[in-house]
């Protein structure tokens, strides 16, 4: 063991308590927004819509920069160089899709989630429950990369190697993630967003001013020594795999695998239910525009920080070390803080780190349970007439259920580069979710079996390819990396899945139109996303 691992490893004292100050402060933050608020559906799914755009904005950031962005990225970065830089492009640009695309005509049109926008002119039922399947799956594969970055982070902080205890780890989050939701809902999260994402980015900012400074702000110097460690590394142990960090990886020389892998990372983000959802969370269409556009600034800097920092920590930290922590690449972040600040920095920002994955977590368990508890229990099982009160209760137990399968998930993803796991997420996001919200929009032939067709056709399509793809199994860094049930060529299915997703939407509803049955919540719902007459009295229903 190195000296970096063992001091560390070494001083879980000075690591805990940190942590420990993080969940009491937003604990805090979430028991002191949250009273007196959580008896109306509205103030547990949306926190009342009572946020504005600079709020919602910083939220938004806040939920998207996730343990992928921050711990992922940087780790493959240090790792691959160039290719880990991909996902930091494709999550940025993806939001130019839902600005441009989704986020006000959604706003407009819906109450609580993705289904009130697809069933709003068609049959409830169907596309409810297609809808609803669709973002709980979706969620728990975003889970499985929280929680995995969750586990290699507490374990670096309290020194813990060990395999049973990294899924105690695993379990205390999943535990706190319930906690948040349970207590504050939609307004005790977002307001942990909000104030994660200021800790984030700002911490990201000092990080990576220190290292330019290493350097005298010359990023080419940078990128040299960060090349210069990596040979050196190589050379020293020539039985380790080595990556050259200005070519790309062997998975992305095949142009299909890396069109496929764009494909999933610029369109995903406009499917995402968690995303989605923060957008009923301001009062007015303009809000929710000003949102955005508040998003794609802090979201932009913080991938331009990632770059700096991914490169640091190959310089400063090295790649053989990196590997050789908890959590591997997932480390690189925390570990570069201990080489510029000791471990009172370093414990500082994996303790801001811990706080983006609490936060993340508690956004998606609250998005799945809302789903569950308003499409399927509300409109499917009880049409629509289900108590408020009774309602919100289902979306709690529903968010301790969710709670249990993603620690389980977790544990079994463990290993993973998250940022990956989040591209995975990203494409079965881009196939079951996008094509059926932007025809739902945009298309008045749009019918009821071309929504269950488009989403169903595209989950199973997404997920199959993902099942049989060197991702799951077959190759080193796959989830079952020991066993070989792949026939899929590439990691990402989005190139095949998405297409499946827009060409069954499009023929169901030639095959099966709903004719004019529903002309008037058409022509209702075209005129609602393009001016939001109504919207207001809609989600204060």
């Amino acid at each position: 063991m190195t000296t970096l691992e063992t001091q560390l490893l070494g001083n879980p004292l000075i690591n805990i308590g940190i942590f420990a100050g993080f969940v009491v402060i937003t604990m805090f933050v979430v028991i002191r927004v949250s009273q007196g608020g959580k008896k109306r559906a509205g103030d547990f799914y949306t926190g009342g819509a009572q946020f504005d755009g600079r709020q919602n904005g910083f939220a938004i950031a806040g939920d998207y920069l996730s343990a992928a962005s921050f711990l992922g990225i940087v780790g493959a970065v240090a790792l691959y160089g160039y290719d880990g830089l991909l996902y930091s492009v494709g999550f940025l640009v993806a939001w130019l899709v839902a600005l441009l695309l989704v986020a006000e005509p959604l706003r407009n049109t819906g109450k609580y989630t993705m289904a009130d926008v697809l069933s709003f002119r068609m049959r409830q039922k169907p596309v409810r429950t297609a809808a609803a399947t669709s973002t709980l799956v979706i969620s728990f594969f975003y889970l499985l990369a929280q929680m995995a970055g969750a586990g290699a982070l507490v374990s670096l902080l309290l020194g813990i190697s060990s395999g049973w205890g990294q899924n105690l780890v695993i379990g205390i989050v999943g535990a706190l993630m319930v906690g948040y939701v349970l207590i504050g809902g939609m307004k005790g999260t977002t307001w942990v967003q909000m104030i994660k994402a200021v800790l984030l980015i700002a911490g990201a900012l000092v990080m990576t001013v220190w290292v330019l400074a290493f350097k005298g702000f010359n990023m080419s110097a940078l990128i040299g020594e960060a090349i210069d460690k990596t040979a050196a590394d190589a050379a020293a142990n020539p039985e380790l795999p080595t990556f050259d960090l200005l070519a790309p990886m062997e998975r992305y020389t095949d142009p299909v695998g890396l069109i496929s892998m764009g494909i999933a990372l610029v369109l995903g983000a406009s499917g995402l239910p968690h995303v989605l959802m923060r957008f009923y969370t301001v009062p007015t269409a303009k809000e929710a525009r000003r949102s955005v556009t508040w998003a794609i600034g802090l979201i932009g800097a913080f991938y331009l920080f990632t770059m700096v920092l991914g490169y640091g920590a190959a310089w400063l930290v090295g790649p053989e070390a990196i590997r050789g922590m908890p959590g591997g690449a997932n480390a690189a972040a925390p570990a570069l803080a201990y080489h510029l600040g000791g471990a009172v920095l370093m414990a500082v920002i994996a303790g801001v780190a811990f706080a983006t994955i609490l936060a993340v977590v508690a956004g998606l368990a609250i998005t799945a349970s809302a789903s569950f508890a308003h499409d399927i229990y509300n409109n499917v099982l009880k049409d629509g007439k289900a108590d408020p009160a009774k309602e919100v209760q289902v979306a709690r137990w529903t968010s301790v259920l969710i709670g249990v399968v993603a620690i389980l998930g977790g544990i079994l993803a463990k290993e993973q580069n998250v940022a990956f796991l989040v591209s995975l997420a990203f494409a079965i996001a881009a196939s079951a979710n996008l094509p059926s919200i932007l025809y739902s929009l945009y298309w008045k032939k749009f019918s009821t079996a071309g929504a269950v067709w488009s989403i169903t056709g595209g989950l199973i399509t997404a997920i199959v390819l993902i099942a049989f793809s060197p991702a799951v199994s077959g190759s080193p860094g796959s989830m079952f990396p020991d066993v070989d049930f792949s026939w899929f060529p590439w990691d990402s299915p989005a190139i095949f899945s998405v297409p499946v997703g827009f060409f069954l939407g499009w023929l169901g509803s030639v095959v099966k139109p709903d004719g004019d049955q529903f002309a008037d919540q058409g022509a209702e719902m075209e005129v609602r996303s393009m001016t939001g007459a109504g919207a207001a009295a809609a989600i204060d229903h």
